[in-house]
């Protein structure tokens, strides 16, 4: 017995210097191995091994739902007869963005932690074997499928294991920060539609932040390409999400959630039943009234104070005090004037603010009767609404500036804004302050919109008037008693400084609304709308230089004709557009190339995979171009996809003749050209154009 203990234990020291895994695989890019928290093991106890991927730089593998595109890890054990394996533990994964696609993966080190039950008869002294299978995706921008044949080798003792101190302390580290169940909080998860909801609030009763929330479906019940936006509710939050289009009907919604600040600062697992139709607006978890409806327990009375309040306190918010600011020139241009001709001005700069809140209301109401579900700044939701507003605004900075003028001196600003402008002018002032108020939701608002998005219409009207009323208040109560706008500072050369001074606020705003444009458009729709906004101030610089007067009317006449022109070139490249191209491909096959070229045509392939992100960018981006599509049309190019989602040796062996083992791909055969022309990984419409040009 002595000596089958010393035996043992010499085994052991021996294993632990060889080491008690059969070692790391090299694939490419990745090393992979089986590597054990023990380095022996005991009948009918339980232990935990990891798959250990190690990337090369900038290379990532993926989580067990890859996101917009990619393949999940896979394990597929061969144990001895009597273990058991549990599912792969998943440690919270990372985002990785290319041209509009969303992946989820890792990049690194990583351990993916599996459970190994040994049988209760597990003879003592025996040294095991653990095999297993692994499939990967390594991705940077090509992506090359992989697979490795893993062993693991550990023995069997009758007494407590040793730890293997190589893994052990990066095992502990990943378990301790795998996702865990949600605790202090109450969770709940609405689907209405194509809308999904996850409802969170402290079952406490507390008030902890929480800060930049992701959710990370395990189901791919998402869509990760969709902005996930958080709001807070009464004492609680929701995060709302937009259903894949490619989800199938789910009775839960399963998922990682993380936060940078919030839920005890870890990764958070979730898997909770579905409720069908609209969250609440509040205490969603709880299952509580909502804000809103709870405020209407003081009566419509009170909610039409809150309506007030709320308009009045939009003044101060930063969207809507540049506008006011403005306005303040407005006043001091018409400090001079008599009173009835002030008094009408401030009238007719509220009858613009409540006229647009009146046209809000109605488009709501009329909306909301067709079944759309919509909420306040609504409007911000197109992506045309927000380009236009954004060039509005930056335009009117750029006067602000002083790169054009509207008059040469201060008094010309003044008599522009005052006279030039009259009365249409103080009334599309109240509009503007409108558009550019609703995106806001000011203290003591939130309540009464709550109430008037739910409502009956004429109610839904009257609040809709109150927050006018109070945004428009204080210019209203200005023009009434122009003694108080006597006690503005008189006008002089500080209004120049003013007034460029007042450039920045909306200089701040249209990078908000850039900022939103982002979550509405694709890479190249927003960098197209970014390069409008150069094209329109290059219009703004013309305008400036070449109309002032002193110069030629001629001069003059050219300088706004060509600023008009630049300035629609400016608005037509940045419109965004949702193109559909309706490009058709062709399935890929040996046969289907050598008869095409046999024909004489030329032939464009595209070796590509679902799971590929780079290949999806470069079709978006590509085939997105109306130049291309036009190119393939005219010269008759047949395009062929050889698909390479799910593994085919036809497309394997295709690859291997070029010499290539991974996607993106893509080769162009011309008509009485031996060999194809292959094109670089990473494409452009310029680069499609140009191998074109030689058919």
């Amino acid at each position: 017995m002595k000596l089958n203990q010393i035996f043992l234990a010499a085994s052991l020291a021996l294993l632990s210097t060889v080491g008690v895994y059969a070692g790391a695989v090299r694939d490419q890019h990745v090393e992979v191995e089986l590597v054990s928290e023990v380095a022996a093991i005991q009948p009918g106890q339980p232990f935990t091994v990891a798959l250990r991927i190690s990337h090369d730089l900038h290379w990532h593998t993926y989580w067990e739902n890859p996101g917009d595109a990619g393949l999940s890890t896979t394990l597929e054990w061969d144990l001895p007869e009597g273990f058991e394996a549990s599912p792969i533990q998943w440690p919270a994964p990372i985002i990785f963005k290319l041209t509009g696609l969303t992946n989820y993966g890792y990049s690194g080190e990583v351990f993916l932690l599996v459970e190994i039950t040994p049988p209760d008869d597990l003879p003592v002294g025996k040294k095991i074997t653990l095999q297993a299978e692994t499939s990967y995706l390594m991705c940077d921008d090509v992506c090359i499928p992989g697979k490795s044949t893993l062993y693991l080798s550990l023995p069997v003792v009758d007494d407590k294991p040793l730890r293997d101190e190589k893994w052990q302390s990066a095992i502990a580290k990943t378990r301790e920060e795998l996702p865990r169940p949600l605790e202090n909080w109450k969770m709940a998860a609405y689907r209405d539609g194509d809308k999904m909801s996850l409802a969170l609030t402290p079952s406490d009763g507390g008030d902890e932040a929480l800060e930049n929330v992701y959710f990370y479906s395990s189901d791919a019940q998402v869509d990760p390409n969709a902005k996930q936006d958080l709001k807070r509710s009464g004492k609680g939050y929701l995060l709302e999400l937009a259903r894949s289009p490619y989800a199938e009907e789910a009775g839960s919604l399963p998922g990682v959630l993380k936060a940078d600040s919030g839920l005890g600062g870890n990764a958070v697992f979730v898997d909770i039943p579905m409720l069908e139709g609209p969250a609440p607006l509040a205490d969603l978890a709880e299952g509580e009234q909502s804000e809103a409806a709870d405020s209407t327990a003081g009566g419509f009375g009170y909610l039409l104070v809150l309506a007030f309040i709320g308009g009045f306190i939009l003044n101060l918010m930063p969207c809507v005090f540049p506008v006011l600011g403005l306005k303040v020139m407005n006043f001091v241009c018409q400090a001079g004037e008599e009173r009835g001709k002030v008094a009408l001005h401030g009238l007719l700069f509220t009858s613009g603010v409540l006229i647009s809140f009146w046209v809000l209301a109605g488009v709501l109401t009329l909306l909301r009767s067709g079944g759309a579900e919509l909420g306040w700044g609504f409007q911000l939701q197109s992506p045309v609404f927000v380009f236009l507003l954004t060039l509005l605004l930056f335009i009117f900075a750029m006067n602000l500036s002083g790169l054009f003028e509207v008059g040469t001196t201060v008094t010309g600003v003044c008599g522009g804004l005052a006279s030039r402008g009259g009365k249409k002018g103080s009334f599309l002032s109240g509009v503007l302050a409108t558009l550019v108020a609703t995106p806001c939701a000011a203290p003591f608002l939130a309540p009464a919109l709550g109430a008037a998005l739910t409502i009956e219409p004429g109610k839904a009207f009257m609040l809709f008037t109150a927050i006018g009323l109070g945004l428009s208040v204080p210019y209203l109560v200005l023009s009434m008693f122009p003694s108080l706008v006597k006690m503005l500072p008189r006008p002089g050369a500080w209004m120049e400084t003013f007034r460029q001074l007042m450039a920045f606020p909306l200089y701040a705003t249209v990078g908000y609304l850039i900022w939103v444009l982002a979550g509405q458009l694709d890479e190249y729709g927003l960098l197209c709308a970014i390069f409008a906004l150069v094209v329109i101030a290059l219009a703004g610089w013309i305008y400036g230089r070449w109309t002032v007067p002193g110069r030629d009317a001629g001069v003059r006449l050219l300088g706004r004709i060509g600023a008009t022109v630049i300035l629609s070139l400016g608005i037509y490249f940045g419109y965004p557009v949702t193109a559909s191209t309706g490009f058709q491909w062709e399935e890929w096959s040996p046969e289907r190339v050598e008869q095409l070229r046999e024909e004489g045509l030329p032939v464009y392939v595209d070796f590509t995979a679902r799971w590929c992100a780079t290949c999806q960018a470069n079709k978006k981006l590509v085939f997105s171009s109306q130049k291309v599509l036009d190119a393939f049309k005219q010269k008759n190019v047949v395009a062929l996809k050889a698909d390479w989602t799910n593994q085919d040796p036809r497309i394997t062996k295709a690859l291997a003749s070029f010499k290539r083992s991974a996607v993106p791909f893509n080769i162009l055969y011309l008509p009485g050209a031996e060999d194809p022309a292959i094109l670089p990984e990473v494409l452009t419409p310029g680069i499609v154009l140009e191998a074109l040009e030689k058919i």
